[in-house]
């Protein structure tokens, strides 16, 4: 189920986290919590990252982040309106607040994340009217498929 204020494109969110969760398959090879993110602007992909948490011995390495990271470069800008974030699991409270500072317009995400997401099932930073921005959320796209990788990861290490 989609849920936002735009469900418009549903084909093209749907390409793009096809993208994400094939970055989300590559950080579960690696041995990482499973979750992707691309980037995108205009209709192409200026960023993407995986979960590194583990490989890069950083807590900062989500995929978000290096996704952000990544498009700020590409752009060579510090801001990032005209954007939408493609994410296989609701962004964290440090990553909802780097989408905040970077401006991005949009974040699509697959499954929700009930011990920390932060865009709208535990906290909601993306849409605090306080803030200086807001974002518009979509979310439940693809999200079987993001859950079922994230189950499998989770059952494999208990």
């Amino acid at each position: 189920m989609f849920n936002g204020k735009s469900t418009g494109h549903i084909e093209q969110h749907r390409n793009f986290m096809l993208q994400a969760l094939k970055l989300a398959e590559q950080a579960y090879r690696q041995n990482e919590v499973p979750v992707g993110a691309v980037l995108v602007h205009e209709g192409r992909i200026i960023g993407k990252g995986f979960n590194q948490v583990e490989m890069l011995k950083d807590p900062t390495a989500h995929a978000e982040m290096l996704a952000i990271s990544a498009a700020c470069a590409t752009l060579q800008n510090k801001y990032l309106g005209g954007c939408t974030l493609y994410v296989t699991l609701e962004p964290c409270p440090m990553c909802a607040g780097a989408i905040v500072l970077s401006k991005i317009d949009r974040v699509v995400f697959g499954a929700l994340d009930e011990k920390a997401g932060a865009c709208g099932s535990v906290f909601n930073l993306i849409n605090n009217q306080k803030l200086n921005h807001q974002v518009e959320t979509i979310h439940g796209v693809l999200d079987t498929d993001s859950e079922f990788l994230l189950k499998q990861f989770f059952s494999e290490r208990r």
